[in-house]
């Protein structure tokens, strides 16, 4: 029934269109992905939708890599990831259908909003899919009760008091000053399954439990980062910098029994279960 629902959802998103892949942001890098097509696009981002409709997936956690994997520092696979979520949507012409809607954070574009700031934005499978250098994605399914304590955080208020609109493509988890899309999501999972929105408290118990993928980089490219992009902000880092990645969330929700499965999906749907290294 949810895979039927999809695919009827997903057919009126192509009537009437949709944004083109310029609208596809990726929060790690500001330019759209001309990896696909948009047919190509298109089709993956149904097959993404069918993967997790056919686990009944209401909330999932997705990953793409916003640049070329061979750009990416060594134990990156991914930068950008969201929440899919199953829920109404509205079209234009005012009916109502059920599908997957993409929540993400971005960083500015640099004209509507400074590089250095982020906003929440909804949109639709085919953005995120359209903005992929690689022919694949991660996926993150929680445990049943899991995703109903993420649907009820992302449907309250508390989901925005959680974005913290100073932006940092490496922004430190154990610290409040910088967030960026993996930080947000982060956030809301521990607000999710600890049963809280008090920020400050969250910052404390994952500084204590969860542990982030560190980045190598050294003193001169550390202090001389913001000249090359403004988005590469160090200063909540008193040591090694460390952020969230893929790896250290699925990690994180694997060792609490947060997960209940983990995947990469491929174009042309071929999905197989993820191990970390």
């Amino acid at each position: 029934m949810l895979r039927g629902m999809i695919c009827a959802a997903f057919v009126a998103t192509l009537a009437i269109g949709g944004p083109g892949p310029a609208a596809a942001q990726d929060s790690s890098g500001a330019a759209a992905a001309d990896h696909l097509t948009a047919e190509e696009a298109r089709a993956f981002s149904k097959e993404i939708e069918q993967t997790l409709a056919a686990r009944g997936a209401v909330v999932a956690i997705v990953f793409r890599a916003g640049r070329p994997r061979e750009d990416l520092p060594e134990g990156f696979a991914y930068t950008h990831g969201a929440f899919w979520v199953y829920q109404p949507a509205r079209l234009p012409d005012g009916r109502e259908v059920k599908g997957y809607a993409v929540h993400n954070l971005y960083s500015g574009d640099g004209d509507s909003l400074p590089v250095t700031k982020s906003k929440l934005v909804q949109d639709f499978p085919f953005d995120f899919a359209a903005g992929s250098h690689e022919d694949d994605v991660a996926i993150i399914v929680p445990t049943r009760e899991v995703q109903q304590r993420l649907y009820g955080v992302i449907a309250s208020p508390a989901y925005s008091a959680l974005h913290v609109d100073e932006y940092s493509l490496v922004s430190n988890p154990a610290d409040a000053r910088y967030q960026n899309c993996n930080e947000f999501m982060l956030d809301v999972l521990a607000a999710a399954v600890w049963e809280t929105a008090d920020y400050a408290q969250i910052k404390v118990n994952l500084a204590a439990s969860f542990r982030p993928s560190r980045v190598k980089a050294g003193g001169l490219k550390r202090l001389f980062a913001p000249l090359m992009d403004a988005r590469l902000r160090t200063g909540d880092h008193d040591g090694p910098v460390e952020t969230v990645t893929f790896e250290s969330l699925t990690a994180f929700m694997q060792t609490h029994g947060y997960a209940q499965e983990v995947l990469q999906l491929e174009t042309g749907g071929a999905a197989a279960a993820f191990t970390l290294p």
